[in-house]
């Protein structure tokens, strides 16, 4: 993966991951299971982010 790309989905997946995750907080609570698999999606969309900052981390330095 080119390191632009790799930054770009890094900020898409941590701020989509965290936006979902605050929906879920949201969801009336009823809907018990809507709201687990809103944080469950998000907290892994966040995490899958953090992640891909360390890989850019440690890949060198964006060739032009």
């Amino acid at each position: 993966m080119k390191p632009a790309a790799m930054e770009k989905w890094t900020w898409v997946l941590i701020f989509s991951g965290l936006l979902v995750l605050s929906l879920s907080w949201f969801v009336d609570d009823s809907q018990v299971v809507v709201a687990a698999t809103l944080a469950i999606v998000g907290a892994l969309a966040t995490i899958v982010g953090v992640l891909l900052i360390y890989l850019r981390s440690r890949m060198g330095p964006a060739k032009r």
